[in-house]
């Protein structure tokens, strides 16, 4: 069944992602973002004459919602897109169909949440919230989207109805987003699933026209967002919070008579529930996935996979998990073929699955997590040990890590026994939480540090820039270079921890979270020295320059000045306001310096 557009809804004021969002529309760079008090409210069919949809607010927070539901002739079908204008390809829709309901045999019977991630279809066009930049500039590097992907937040139900030939009503109400905010639309979710369950598409449709209203998803921000009668309170971090640290705490203590849920984080899981069957073995995995090893977490149902595949790609935080992860994954996945194929080496990626028959297909696969239910807060299951491969033969084998992997770090004692103290004095999982993930944070960080100082020693010398000269290149990544440095400032100055810190680095260079965290670090120290050549410009008396040199090579210090100007937008260099503006006056200076007929050419000439 498909659902029309709202009606009657009426004008809405425009803010700052109605502005940035015409900008694109009209193939203009957007204006700076303000932030503060809306323009001046604007007519819906205004808005729908320039081009506009009245959901660009609802697409900073969401692609679209679908309803998944069960034919019994074609099985798993889309029954709803919302709103009716969202795009999804064939392929799409097939890969969210399957996605969306948990394997036969794990049996969820209730109501079950769950996430996954897809890959998008290629020649996709981008779509306008996309090209709202600014709002992913300011995000930590893990939490910014992933053009390629895109994730899935589920709410399945099942339960017994004799009314209905197949003798169960089962249906999924799906949040299709760039935004890796598993904790949010798991709460968003919460809400509003229960109720559309009991009553009708219109419930669905006021639903997201009250997403539609939400502020833009600005990183730093405290949000108050209403949803059916609910107002949530959330923060979404920026890449200048202190790593580990939450803002949104400060702020309970005053009182919000109208906040009904206020949310600590938006994306992080319960750490300590998913990793308390394995945190004996915890300081291994977060060794594994730092290396982008191939690993597969078999669980009985699709919570527990994805909740547990998320827990692992987040315990290398604040560093980005570069590599591929589906948290929920099935043999009728479109990268299936790709991923099993025995004809070359396991890809970087984790895998989460639930179906019996992946224990066969994977069992090439040289990591494995078999986990059984997580229990609930305050339930402590048996702790699983290490196996060899071999002995996987099923997917009903006995919970375990089945490698033969060999950690370069000895295990750290102190932190197993301050996990199982928590466990004896029945400390709360959020507590546990805390502590598992301070020293998931102190590991990564112990690691990163050495690498840090080395590549900032990598910058060329300010003195080196010279105005007249291109900007200096950064000197290579030498592998042994950097391996001399840990002698005097390696990981023993930060982490107690003993072993073999050497052959960790060896294997982490040649790994994909390695190669994504140079590539970030180089792009960014490229552009320090492209905004540091800019200052350089703007220190120079250009107007003494242009006298002693030819009105070809003025025209061309213009064009070249006026491009970079263009880079500097384009790629958001990190430069002052007033270094841009004095380049500005500059440019406007040496132009009026140079006869009429030319200066007419370079007004006239764009900066493009």
């Amino acid at each position: 069944m498909a659902l029309r557009g709202p009606a009657g809804s009426g004008p809405r004021s425009r803010g700052p992602l109605d502005e940035a969002v015409a900008a694109a529309v009209e193939n203009e760079p957007p204006a700076v973002v303000a932030t503060g008090a809306a323009p001046e409210e604007e007519e819906e069919e205004e808005g729908r004459g320039r081009g506009l949809l009245r959901w660009d607010g609802f697409s900073a927070w969401l692609h679209c919602v679908c309803v998944v539901g069960f034919d019994l002739e074609l099985g798993q079908a889309v029954e709803v897109i919302y709103p009716q204008h969202s795009k999804l390809t064939d392929k799409e829709k097939t890969n969210i169909c399957y996605l969306s309901f948990p394997d036969s045999n794990s049996g969820c019977l209730g109501d079950t949440q769950f996430c996954f991630r897809f890959r998008q279809s290629s020649g996709r066009r981008m779509s306008l919230h996309c090209l709202l930049d600014q709002f992913d500039r300011d995000l930590p590097v893990y939490l910014k989207k992933d053009p390629a992907y895109f994730y899935g937040y589920v709410y399945f139900r099942q339960v017994r109805d004799k009314t209905l030939k197949r003798g169960y009503f089962q249906k999924s109400l799906v949040l299709i987003s760039k935004l890796p905010y598993t904790h949010f639309f798991h709460t968003v979710l919460k809400q509003i699933a229960p109720e559309y369950f009991e009553k009708n598409e219109s419930y669905l449709e006021a639903a997201c026209n009250d997403v539609d209203r939400w502020p833009a998803p600005v990183p730093g921000k405290t949000l108050h967002l209403p949803i059916m009668g609910v107002v949530m309170k959330v923060r979404i971090p920026t890449c200048h919070d202190k790593p580990g640290t939450t803002q949104i705490g400060q702020l309970t203590q005053q009182a919000d008579t109208h906040i009904s849920v206020i949310l600590p984080t938006v994306h992080e899981v319960d750490l300590f529930r998913c990793f308390c069957p394995v945190f004996l073995h915890s300081q291994m995995l977060w060794e594994l996935v730092l290396l982008g090893e191939p690993l597969v977490v078999m669980a009985p149902s699709p919570s527990e996979s994805s909740e547990t595949v998320l827990a692992l790609v987040s315990c290398i935080s604040p560093l980005k998990y570069c590599s591929d992860f589906r948290p929920y994954f099935t043999i009728h996945d479109s990268e299936f073929k790709e991923y099993t194929t025995r004809t070359q080496a396991p890809p970087s990626v984790i895998l989460g699955v639930t179906n019996p028959f992946f224990a066969k297909t994977l069992q090439h696969w040289p990591h494995i997590i078999r986990i059984g239910d997580l229990k609930p807060a305050g339930e402590i299951p048996k702790q699983v040990k290490v196996k060899k491969l071999k002995n996987l033969k099923t997917l009903d084998s006995k919970p375990g890590v089945y490698t033969s992997y060999k950690p370069y770090l000895n295990r750290d004692e102190e932190i197993v026994k301050q996990l199982q103290k928590g466990v004896q004095q029945k400390r709360p999982s959020e507590a546990q939480s805390v502590i598992l993930r301070r020293y998931f944070l102190e590991l990564t960080q112990s690691f990163i540090i050495p690498l840090e100082r080395y590549v900032a020693s990598l910058m060329p010398l300010q003195k080196s820039i010279s105005p007249w000269k291109s900007p200096p290149q950064l000197r290579q990544f030498l592998p042994e270079e950097f391996m001399k440095t840990l002698e005097k400032t390696g990981p023993q100055l930060t982490s107690r921890i003993k072993g073999d810190w050497i052959g960790l680095y060896r294997h982490f260079l040649k790994s994909p979270n390695f190669d994504g965290w140079f590539r970030t670090r180089r792009k960014e120290m490229t552009q320090k020295l492209e905004a540091l050549h800019l200052e350089a410009l703007c220190k120079e008396d250009l107007l003494l320059w242009i006298q002693k040199h030819t009105e070809v090579e003025t025209v061309d210090l213009v064009l070249k000045l006026k491009n970079k100007l263009v880079q500097a937008d384009r790629e958001r260099l990190p430069v002052k306001p007033d270094t841009v503006e004095e380049l500005r006056t500059h440019i406007d200076a040496i132009i009026l310096a140079l006869p009429e007929d030319l200066q007419g050419i370079l007004l006239k000439t764009g900066m493009t």
